[in-house]
């Protein structure tokens, strides 16, 4: 009876796409601090390598047997694997990290929460779907709530923005992003484990040489326990897990739902500020974290009546 319920249990866990979504986003949310935390020990795309291939050896144990069956599928459809490793995997990953050397998380977290509505955006313009004015309403909401947080209630933070070359490699990612949640609907139908290797060896391969020109340019890691504990963190929890999960919920409720709980985030990131760096909890927090949820939530709503 216990292995029946500890079953049972985990099954309602994965057909929860709301609960998978929230811990993505929380995962995602310390990837972003870790990024820009090592940014000075650790270059760009070895960081990049170094997560995907640390993620790959570990899920490979697991993933092998599936992978020996799925092998002729993957490969009869190897264009689409591929497509979605170099976007989500390696595009994003390599474009997120050079850009957190150039610009400060803030202004990483402002052009990030234009994900949701470049997802609509996308969607629309591929495949035709169209969003109803009730989803566009709650997804300005939660924007505004994301706005709120990460400009700390002070428009002159948004006054003071501008576009550099961080900002221009974040938005490089946030367009990858949004294309690998759209085209997931092309994901080869093969076990989960066997997509997520194959991805993520997409991602070591295209990795490689922009880490070797790294090494031979002279940008090495410097080794300390941060640099240590930075690679142990990409490479297990933002990765393996995350895109599981990740790609689970986009298959339960679709593209444009997942993509509005990326505006979670930054409301993870002032939290994780709060409880390991010591800020305090602001007025602006409250307001910003009661925007997302509203409209999140009123998003969902919307996307059920319309179904």
């Amino acid at each position: 009876m216990k292995n029946l319920s500890a079953m049972q249990l985990g099954l309602r866990f994965w057909q929860s796409a709301y609960l998978l979504l929230i811990i993505v986003a929380l995962l995602w949310a310390g990837n972003a601090i870790v990024g820009r935390a090592v940014r000075d020990s650790i270059p760009p795309f070895t960081l990049a390598l170094v997560r995907w291939s640390g993620a790959l050896v570990l899920l490979l144990p697991f993933a092998w047997r599936h992978l020996t069956t799925d092998f002729q599928e993957l490969r009869r459809n190897w264009w689409q694997t591929l497509l979605l490793g170099l976007l989500g995997v390696g595009a994003f990953n390599a474009l997120l990290y050079s850009g957190l050397h150039y610009t400060t998380a803030t202004n990483s977290l402002l052009i990030q929460a234009g994900i949701p509505p470049l997802i609509l955006l996308l969607s629309y313009l591929v495949f035709r779907e169209k969003c109803s004015f009730g989803q566009g309403i709650a997804a300005a909401v939660s924007m505004t709530g994301v706005v709120t947080i990460v400009a700390r209630g002070d428009l002159a933070v948004l006054r003071e923005f501008h576009i550099g070359t961080g900002e221009w490699f974040v938005l490089g990612a946030v367009l990858a992003w949004g294309f690998y949640t759209i085209l997931l609907r092309w994901r080869p139908q093969v076990h989960p484990l066997s997509f997520l290797a194959a991805t993520f060896a997409v991602g070591v391969v295209a990795m490689a040489p922009l880490a070797l020109h790294e090494a031979l340019s002279g940008r090495t890691v410097v080794w300390n326990l941060g640099s240590l504990g930075g690679f142990l963190y990409v490479a297990t929890l933002p990765s393996l897990v995350a895109y599981l999960l990740f790609n689970r919920g986009v298959a339960l409720i679709g593209a444009g739902p997942a993509g509005q709980f990326i505006n979670l985030m930054p409301l993870f990131g002032a939290g994780l500020a709060i409880l390991l760096l010591g800020e305090t909890l602001a007025t602006y927090h409250l307001v910003g974290m009661c925007l997302i949820f509203i409209g999140i939530l009123a998003f969902a709503r919307a996307t059920n009546t319309v179904r």
